[in-house]
């Protein structure tokens, strides 16, 4: 169906008041060529309900919403749409408690399990590798994040992220993150191999930890004096500074280690299109990579997520 998508608000509430106009334009997205049967693969199908159809060859019956994100979710998908708009219209996104807020919800539970699920969404499934002259360092957050605690690759109680930052030009390209247990050879070249396409340049400090690494140019800049230190990534650099400012404005700080890789994937997502001219377009390739994503029931969403798991594919 082309990238079709409201321009504004007034526009979204206009256009999908109602469940049949959302059911339309998922199945435009799902099945963009036309309905496929999951299980014979036929194309011949009709509507038994609204949101429901049945297989013309085999008669499997599915829904709409059956894979995909909103899969037993009992809210109207116009209200996920106003949740999808509210996020993606946002610069700077929104917490939980702001998203209950703008939609009226009367459950924080709700909330929160909306945004947790769209975030999912937030990484595309097979998306391409970064490519050409990348950058690639470390950082922590939390803890005594503002305070004099101990800071460095050896402090506590912090979370170690990773970043990777493609050059372009003098500015920054697309980026990667990723919450990591350690920085340990092993973990820092299994994010580079599937973060950055094999070929490319991998520019790196001087951490003996980089070394060694194979299908890649190895761009390794060592640190001469203190004050140099931020030249030698700047583009790293940058990225972890907006990304700590967004930690502390967006989320007040409070963001946890449990659900960091979460939070990771919604900045890249936002970063990753922030020269996008309209709002609408992000709310469109949230709403094409929502129907492509897998279920994701609260207990699934409230565990601890595994360090390291994060949407780097």
């Amino acid at each position: 169906m082309g990238e079709d998508y409201p321009r504004t608000l007034l526009e979204l509430e206009r256009r999908f008041g109602d469940e049949a106009a959302c059911v339309d334009y998922l199945a435009a997205l799902r099945w963009p060529g036309g309905w496929v049967c999951p299980r014979c693969q036929g194309t011949a199908a009709w509507l038994v309900r609204r949101d429901r159809w049945r297989c013309g060859e085999c008669g499997y019956e599915m829904s709409i919403t059956a894979g995909t994100i909103f899969q037993d979710s009992h809210l109207p998908l116009s209200l996920w749409f106003r949740a999808m708009w509210q996020i993606t219209s946002q610069k700077n996104g929104m917490s939980a408690l702001g998203l209950q807020r703008v939609l009226g919800l009367g459950s924080y539970k709700t909330a929160w399990a909306m945004l947790h699920k769209l975030r999912r969404a937030m990484v595309r499934p097979g998306r391409d590798r970064l490519k050409g002259t990348v950058e690639v360092d470390e950082a922590y957050w939390g803890g005594e994040e503002t305070g004099a605690g101990v800071t460095g690759r050896g402090a506590e109680q912090k979370a170690l992220i990773i970043v990777a930052a493609e050059e372009d030009g003098k500015g920054i390209g697309r980026i990667r993150l990723r919450h990591i247990p350690d920085a340990n050879r092993s973990t820092l070249h299994g994010f580079i191999a599937q973060a950055v396409e094999p070929g490319s340049t991998v520019r790196t400090d001087g951490l003996n930890a980089y070394l060694e690494m194979t299908g890649y140019v190895h761009d390794r800049q060592i640190q001469r004096r203190q004050a140099e230190g931020e030249h030698l990534l700047p583009r790293a650099h940058r990225v972890i500074s907006l990304l700590k400012r967004w930690f502390l404005g967006t989320h007040q700080g409070a963001v946890g280690h449990d659900h960091l890789d979460a939070c990771l994937d919604e900045f890249t997502f936002r970063f990753n299109r922030r020269n996008s001219r309209s709002r609408g377009k992000l709310f469109y390739r949230l709403a094409q990579q929502a129907v492509q994503i897998a279920p994701a029931p609260f207990a699934d969403l409230i565990k601890p997520q595994p360090i390291g798991h994060g949407g780097v594919k």
